[in-house]
């Protein structure tokens, strides 16, 4: 489908199965964070499926094009962000499978059916609000917990997924204790831990976390990822997941 694009935005293609997304130039663009935790989640066949703080859509279209669940939503606070993301669900032809809602993860519960999805995502704003000169700027609210903050993500997915339903989220693993404490609290029990690092030898900078609702206490601890080899390329694992077309189980 034909979409009107503005002065600052692009078309980028996904390199997957066809799929493109609109992104503003003078915005947040999305990174390899979305693409890693997009491969990260596990989606079964005919999943509902929530990610909260959409952005421009990147999650839930890469999991539209990765698995067969039946619905996706992304939950998007910014209306001009929303509202590209959108689009590119229209440039796409997914209507019949991905919504994009303007809607605060803080009150979510009064927009979306509470304990009704098996799957939940997040890539959070990771840096708190500290020195920040403009919080109306969209690369700010993207970045830095302006709109909500780690325990607000993690209460709203708590809120969503359904008992025994899934929590998938990419964060920093200075947060790491934060994020345990905070998912117990909501009954979300961390089961899965991966540490991404820039390279070897140096140390992680991303931590993707699978959380099962009112799951049992077993934390298991996948082997590193690596992102750059010394080469300054991708490491093949790394090229893996960028051509994974299939998620789902």
């Amino acid at each position: 489908m034909q979409v009107t694009l503005k002065e600052t935005e692009r078309i980028d293609d996904l390199q997957l199965k066809g799929l493109k997304l609109i992104q503003d130039k003078t915005g947040f663009c999305f990174g390899i964070d979305a693409v890693l935790l997009a491969n990260f989640a596990k989606v079964k066949n005919n999943a509902k499926v929530v990610d909260l703080g959409t952005g421009t859509g990147i999650i839930p279209i890469l999991i539209a094009g990765k698995s067969k669940a039946s619905k996706i939503i992304g939950v998007e606070i910014q209306e001009e962000v929303y509202e590209m993301a959108t689009r590119s669900v229209k440039l796409n032809d997914l209507e019949d499978r991905v919504e994009i809602i303007n809607a605060d993860i803080k009150t979510i519960d009064k927009e979306l059916e509470v304990h009704g999805y098996h799957v939940a995502t997040s890539n959070p704003p990771y840096m708190h609000m500290d020195g920040i000169k403009n919080p109306n700027d969209k690369k700010a609210i993207s970045r830095h917990e302006i709109m909500c903050n780690l325990e607000d993500v993690i209460r709203a997915a708590s809120r969503l997924v359904m008992p025994r339903g899934k929590f998938f989220m990419i964060h920093r693993p200075t947060r790491l204790v934060d994020i345990i404490e905070l998912g117990r609290k909501y009954r979300l029990e961390p089961k899965v831990v991966q540490f991404i690092h820039p390279k070897v030898g140096k140390a992680p900078n991303l931590m993707l976390v699978e959380f099962t609702k009112d799951g049992r206490p077993e934390l298991k601890i996948l082997d590193p990822l690596y992102v750059y080899g010394d080469d300054g390329n991708y490491t093949e694992e790394i090229r893996k997941i960028y051509a994974n077309e299939d998620i789902g189980e």
